[in-house]
């Protein structure tokens, strides 16, 4: 499968949404990604529904919303209302997050698991069969801009290695510090999906910046 590119709206220029949302969809892109943040589990607020529901009414793509926040099992069926088609919840605020996982299923989006860099990797085996993806934070959550954490690249083929094992439908999805200059070498270890925010809508031509992504040289 050719690996999938996903433009994280963090970065957009909220004075001009709608025009990014619009460029994304005529991109090369295949998914927008939707960080929502709480203030709580990670120190910055972000897109609550009521803009969730806004960017669904323009986007053409489906929305993988990333769920940075505390307790998000309280508000499954409010981010299905406003139109998340993705939904991933961190490994690191979910309890029980077996039970979280069926419910975003039953819910009727793609459940997917997120894990912040300084937790291995195998903690994640046991709910593996259960997920449609699996997000790799390659920096510390909370924050667009940041440097790319270069453990990624190790923490890709161990995940990839349980894969093959657990789930050979599952996607790894990596987000943080994701450019043109790591594109490639993050495929080469096994990513299925890149997210990268700053590296598209920080530059002078996003949509030939999205087409870089999905096809490095």
């Amino acid at each position: 499968m050719k690996h999938l590119v996903a433009p994280s709206l963090l970065a957009a220029n909220f004075l001009r949404l709608e025009e990014d949302l619009h460029t994304v969809n005529q991109s090369k892109a295949d998914l927008f990604h939707v960080d929502v943040m709480d203030g709580d589990f990670v120190p910055n607020i972000s897109f609550g529904f009521s803009i969730i529901r806004q960017i669904k009414s323009v986007a053409e793509k489906p929305l993988d919303v990333h769920l940075m926040i505390s307790k998000p099992e309280m508000y499954l069926e409010d981010f299905k209302s406003s139109g998340a088609d993705w939904l991933s919840v961190h490994y690191e605020t979910c309890p029980h997050l077996h039970r979280t996982i069926q419910q975003i299923r039953k819910l009727g989006m793609k459940p997917g698991v997120v894990i912040n860099p300084h937790n291995n990797v195998e903690l994640l085996a046991g709910i593996l069969p259960e997920v449609d993806y699996v997000l790799l934070m390659s920096v510390n959550p909370g924050y667009g801009g940041q440097q790319f954490i270069p453990s990624t690249y190790e923490r890709i083929r161990t995940l990839a290695g349980m894969k093959k094992q657990l789930n050979p439908e599952l996607l790894i999805e990596v987000d943080g510090g994701v450019d043109e200059t790591n594109a490639k070498a993050l495929v080469e270890a096994g990513a299925d999906i890149l997210v990268a925010g700053s590296s598209v809508f920080r530059s002078s031509q996003p949509a030939e910046a999205i087409a870089r992504l999905k096809d490095p040289s």
